[in-house]
């Protein structure tokens, strides 16, 4: 894997309605969700980008809803070793919900949960390929990793000591608190900011059109939450729901244009 520790190299969506979640995204960000499952033994759905995959789908059974489980996006965080990871999540306050475990010829990785209760993965990928999963200028790939958290100092502790992010520099938001940004090395991979409720990950989606992405959300049985924004460097981001009432977010243009 030529990814570095603490990048994001994969997104998946638990999901309790597939065959909607596929026609839903295929119709808001334009990806091609494959017809049925791309592994054996379960149904797990491919997503692609114009140039390549870059997350997957897959069904939420009853026995996982009824032990809570709920439709939302999960990102993958490289890391060198799988194990000594888990270990260290238990370690300093996290939870691992599933513990390492391989997938044949793909890689060996965990479910866990950080101290503020925001979930994702940890993974180390076999075949020595490159991910370009997060990429900020390509359609259709991850724009933004963004992290909302009720003890934004805690989250910081955390995931620094585990992964070795940094956060050098931040944007006031006034009386909301600091947007913090995250890098891994000298790729920046996002934010973190202060919210209340429950902590968890929002991942922004690259679109050509966010007028057009927001008219299909709608046109499709999901909902605008906020936005749309315009940012700075340029471009504009909304965030929304699924049918399903998993948290989205895309960014892009505001009109059709190349980003």
């Amino acid at each position: 894997m030529s990814n570095r520790q603490g990048e994001f190299i994969w997104y998946e969506l638990m999901t309790t309605d597939i065959t909607a979640a596929r026609a839903f995204y295929g119709a808001v960000v334009g990806w091609t969700i494959s017809e049925s499952s791309d592994m054996p033994g379960m149904d797990y759905r491919m997503v692609s980008a114009p140039d390549g995959t870059v997350a997957g789908m897959m069904p939420l059974d009853a026995d996982m809803i009824a032990g809570g489980a709920r439709s939302m996006w999960v990102g993958y965080i490289a890391v060198d070793d799988v194990d000594e990871t888990a270990a260290r999540i238990a370690a300093t306050g996290g939870h691992v919900f599933v513990p390492p475990r391989d997938i044949p010829e793909v890689g060996r990785f965990a479910m866990a949960g950080d101290p503020q209760g925001a979930t994702f993965y940890v993974m180390r990928g076999f075949p020595d390929e490159r991910s370009d999963a997060f990429r900020a200028d390509a359609p259709g790939h991850c724009a933004w990793n963004e992290l909302t958290t009720p003890d934004q100092p805690g989250a910081h502790a955390f995931y620094e000591g585990l992964l070795g992010w940094t956060s050098p520099d931040s944007m006031p938001m006034g009386e909301l608190g600091d947007y913090r940004f995250l890098w891994a090395g000298d790729l920046r991979l996002g934010a973190t900011m202060p919210g209340d409720g429950p902590a968890h990950w929002l991942f922004y989606f690259a679109v050509p059109s966010i007028t057009r992405a927001m008219d299909a959300i709608t046109a499709h049985g999901g909902t605008v939450t906020n936005g749309p924004h315009e940012v700075p460097g340029g471009g504009h981001i909304i965030t929304g729901t699924d049918p399903q009432g998993a948290r989205f977010a895309l960014f892009g243009s505001l009109e059709e244009a190349d980003i």
